[in-house]
């Protein structure tokens, strides 16, 4: 190998956080969380659907279409609830002040963000059942986020995401 195809196949390589979007024993598919590029491993290493791993990919010679893991910085997991509490004063007041249909994104004390939903009251429940839907959504800002844990809270006319570690 030259030194010039050495650089190519580095420069080749992707070094972030990625969402593990699917798994199974002989393959998995990785999804960087910051620009959305998908990468079709040709191995499992043993990473497990909901997980987010920091770390670098590089393609597979000679063809490039397929992808392998080959350094993980560190690697968790990503849980989403929906919590039976009600979203705290300061979600609530947020809410009170916005419009429906607003969403107001407020960093956490500590790690995390809090993204506060202003809605009809009649609509509460849907909009929790859309946001649960998007669970791919949910585990990628969460992974960007660098937290595991995603926890939604509601009340009539409030809905409370938040990212905490």
């Amino acid at each position: 190998m030259t030194e010039s195809e050495s650089e190519t196949e580095s420069e080749s390589e992707r070094t972030g956080t990625f969402l593990v979007t699917a798994a199974d024993e002989e393959s998995a598919v990785l999804k960087d969380v910051h620009s959305g590029q998908v990468h079709a491993l040709s191995s499992n290493p043993g990473v497990s659907e909901d997980e987010a791993v920091r770390g670098t990919v590089a393609p597979d010679p000679p063809m490039n279409v397929s992808w392998q893991l080959v350094e993980v910085e560190s690697r968790w997991t990503v849980s989403v609830e929906r919590s039976t509490e009600s979203p705290t004063t300061n979600s609530r007041d947020i809410a009170a002040d916005n419009p429906d249909g607003e969403l107001v994104r407020e960093e956490r004390a500590g790690t995390g963000e809090i993204h506060v939903l202003s809605v009809p009251d009649d609509m509460t429940e849907q909009a929790v059942d859309d946001i649960l839907d998007d669970r791919e959504g949910l585990l990628s800002r969460a992974a960007r986020l660098d937290v595991n844990r995603v926890e939604i809270r509601s009340q009539p006319g409030v809905v409370a995401v938040r990212y905490m570690p």
